[in-house]
């Protein structure tokens, strides 16, 4: 699927992160950036998570750095958090969350989990391998169900509350192949991806986020 920085999201979020999203949209879109997530956290207090990404789905240290520069003048002028609160600019990961049909489509045939804003088939959280996707739903395929049970099930995207793909050894594969590809300078101004083994896997382990405190 085409890169469309517009396209939707389907992911949950709370009032306020969906506002603080559509605040910022507009200069990450400007500077060719495509939001994925907003989240507001505890932690350190209060931390305002925003992950974005390229158009070829990566986001370096000179990435995080550009965006929180184009954002914080926003956040501290429309001060949607009524305390104190640290911003955190970074790229999805490699076991990232999956908001749109575009990511779906890139990660046919990997492992993800899925928990829907409201049951379907009598549940609401599902794991599967993606195996096809629509601009309307996902298709995933169930392991190890009964016999005679179909193992596929096509899941709206409008019911997706959160998405993230599961670390397996194809997805770090996948990841090695995109970096050997796409080389990362060795450079500290650069984000660089360390992979590891799926045993010792860290969720954060690709990420180095940009921090600041307003």
């Amino acid at each position: 699927m085409a890169f469309d920085l517009t396209e939707k999201r389907y992911v949950k979020e709370s009032a306020l992160e969906a506002r603080i999203a559509r605040m910022i949209e507009p200069a990450a879109n400007d500077l060719g950036y495509a939001i994925v997530r907003v989240k507001i956290t505890q932690e350190n207090g209060c931390t305002l998570q925003i992950m974005a990404e390229d158009e070829t789905g990566r986001f370096t240290i000179t990435d995080c750095e550009a965006l929180s520069k184009e954002i914080s003048p926003i956040l501290d002028v429309e001060d949607p958090i009524d305390r104190e609160y640290h911003l955190e600019v970074s790229s999805p990961g490699i076991d990232r969350p999956l908001v749109r049909a575009r990511d779906y489509a890139t990660y046919i045939g990997h492992e993800l989990k899925v928990e829907l804003s409201d049951m379907l088939d009598g549940r609401k959280r599902f794991r599967g391998l993606i195996k096809a996707v629509d601009d309307e739903a996902v298709t995933i395929t169930l392991p190890d169900v009964p016999k005679g049970t179909d193992p596929d099930h096509r899941l709206p995207l409008r019911l997706i509350a959160e998405a993230k793909l599961v670390m397996t050894d194809a997805l770090m594969n996948m990841a090695r192949a995109d970096q050997e590809e796409f080389p990362i300078d060795d450079d500290e101004e650069i984000e660089t991806v360390e992979l590891l083994s799926v045993d010792g896997a860290d969720d954060t382990a690709d990420r180095d986020p940009v921090e600041e405190t307003h």
